[in-house]
């Protein structure tokens, strides 16, 4: 025991590993380098930047092999970084002393702190080296080259300036460059092009960061990247990749910053609207819904009402697929397809969790819509969101998925539908006044409004029972009136309305006639039958009045007609 120090033990082993080992008390960093780095990161990760050599920073790590910290000092530095290792014992002292002489650092910088460079620099120099090469489809870069690593970082974190939601890169085949572009206020807006020839490494390197698969070009791959490992910012994007022809593909990131919920006041709701939400809110079971299209700001308003119901007294439960707003109080659950973690099975989980009020990221199939309906009428308050574009086509929704519309319609409380609309800045708009066909646009706007709004206070005021509608545009037309048996039948049917004969008596002697029929089908009477007339005609068959059921297959023909008549009918003007 004794006969290896630690110093000793970890030199030999750094050694082994091929990581140089540095002696801090005789070392003076540069104040190049320490401007590279700022002291409050420094003393948080226990690093120290020794030197400057062209495009490497030379730094004094704990561990040579924490990718994580390395991506950290990369991005700050926008220098490749080479890692070495101190002797024990002496690297936390040594930060203290370099960062303990600011006059030092400031005058390395003459004043002004080291800004990283820009993505237009990155970019120049990045195009700089393509047009070097004579062969654009012929250069291999890697994914791990140190300014396409700058570049990427450097382009999120213009992103996050930019309050961008997307970021889209598309790939195309040479000699068309590397198209990226950011959704900014629901608009896409060009925002760079790269050489063609870094089209695959861009791609790997996002996958790298994501930690998806760099081999598999055929098929399209999800995954998340949060950014703070690389020395971002904390903020997560979502990645998904998209293969296109000629085995290129599309990167869609869509940025997940940890926001903070608004107020219900200033989402800008119209005190109607914000006054019958709010007393929707108030109720203790029920079902509320927000609907829209994609982006048009349902979770954010989801959260707002999260924020006035997060209160001591309520245990709320959310399952969200991503979360993307944080909010204290809350018990957020992020869904996980990939091993069964669905909004079904959270929402079965929840229900067991004792809850008061549960929200639901969005309603994609029966199972979660039915769960949610049933939890709604047993006291819970249940709001969601559809992907649908007005209010009552929510409904229409749920009943083509399969929810029962009785118990549907007992849980629903209100439905919300809402939009994103651009606004101008109060800080920089301008008046200008409209001239010409801009004008008369937005005069015809304003008519037809209020027309429309005319209508609908009519249709209010109207009673409940709708009038019957008319049809304009068509000529009246008299219908030939009915001829020969079937206009006496009508006739008779006009008079039976009218006057509706006497019941039949009885006759008190004498035996009836069993052909004797009245014309309305009465009880056999003792009087002479009426004339024999047409009654109607049915699959060729002629019915007479005067001829017994069981006789009318003969009645069909004249002649048999004729034969059948009895004393009685031959009197009369009976024709076929």
């Amino acid at each position: 025991a004794g006969a290896l120090s630690p110093a000793a033990l970890h030199t030999a082993l750094t050694q082994w590993l091929g990581v140089p080992v540095v002696d801090l008390r005789h070392l003076t960093p540069q104040p190049e380098a320490l401007a590279r780095v700022p002291a409050t990161e420094a003393e948080r990760e226990s690093v120290l930047p020794l030197m400057v050599r062209d495009d490497t920073l030379v730094v004094a790590v704990p561990d040579p092999w924490d990718t994580r910290l390395l991506d950290e000092l990369r991005f700050i530095s926008q220098l490749r970084v080479l890692p070495v290792v101190a002797l024990p014992g002496t690297l936390a002292g040594a930060v203290a002393q370099a960062y303990g002489q600011p006059a030092l650092v400031m005058a390395a910088t003459r004043g002004t702190p080291a800004q990283p460079r820009s993505l237009r620099d990155l970019a120049a120099e990045l195009s700089a080296a393509a047009d070097a090469d004579t062969d654009v489809t012929g250069g291999v870069v890697s994914e791990a080259d140190n300014t396409l690593v700058r570049l990427v970082n450097r382009l999120i974190a213009d992103a996050i300036e930019q309050r961008a939601s997307d970021i889209h890169i598309e790939t195309a085949d040479a000699p068309r460059p590397v198209r990226i572009r950011l959704r900014v206020d629901g608009d896409l807006v060009r925002w760079l092009d790269l050489p063609a020839r870094y089209r695959y490494a861009l791609v790997a390197r996002l996958k790298i960061m994501a930690d998806l698969d760099i081999s598999e070009h055929r098929k399209p791959q999800d995954g998340k990247i949060d950014f703070a490992r690389f020395g971002g910012p904390k903020v997560e994007l979502r990645m998904v990749t998209v293969p296109t022809v000629h085995g290129l593909e599309d990167v869609v990131l869509r940025l997940l910053s940890g926001l903070k919920p608004m107020p219900l006041d200033e989402i800008g709701l119209a005190p109607r609207n914000l006054a019958a939400l709010r007393s929707v809110m108030a109720k203790p079971y029920g079902l509320i819904l927000i609907c829209g299209p994609t982006g048009s700001g349902k979770t954010t308003t989801l959260h707002s009402v999260m924020r006035e119901l997060n209160t001591e007294q309520r245990k709320i439960w959310t399952a969200e697929d991503p979360v993307e707003i944080t909010q204290e109080g809350l018990r957020q659950v992020q869904m996980n397809a990939r091993i069964g973690w669905t909004f079904a099975a959270a929402m079965r989980t929840f229900l067991r969790a004792d809850p008061d009020v549960i929200m639901i990221g969005e309603m994609r199939d029966e199972e979660t819509a039915k769960i949610a309906v049933e939890a709604s009428l047993t006291g819970h308050l249940v709001m969601s969101t559809l992907h649908t574009n007005s209010a009552p086509e929510s409904i229409t929704r749920l009943l083509e998925i399969g929810i029962d519309p009785f118990t549907f319609s007992d849980s629903l409380l209100a439905i919300l539908a809402q939009r994103l609309v651009r606004r101008l800045c109060k800080a920089c708009r301008v008046a200008e006044p409209l001239e010409g066909r801009a004008l008369e646009t937005l005069a015809q706007q304003y008519l037809d409004d209020r027309r429309l709004a005319r209508t609908f206070r009519r249709r209010a005021r109207a009673p409940a029972a709708p009038p019957r509608p008319r049809l304009r545009g068509l000529r009246r037309q008299r219908l030939p009136r009915p001829a020969g048996p079937a206009r006496a039948d009508a006739r008779r049917r006009r008079r039976a309305r009218a006057d509706p004969p006497p019941r039949p008596r009885r006759a008190a002697a004498g035996r009836p006639d069993r052909h004797a029929r009245g014309d309305r089908g009465e009880q056999p009477v003792a009087r002479p039958a009426p004339p024999a007339r047409v009654r109607r005609r049915a699959a060729g068959v002629v019915a007479l009045s005067g001829v017994p059921v069981r006789d009318q297959a003969a009645a069909a023909s004249p002649s048999l007609l004729r034969s059948r008549r009895c004393a009685t009918c031959s009197a009369g003007t009976a024709r076929p």
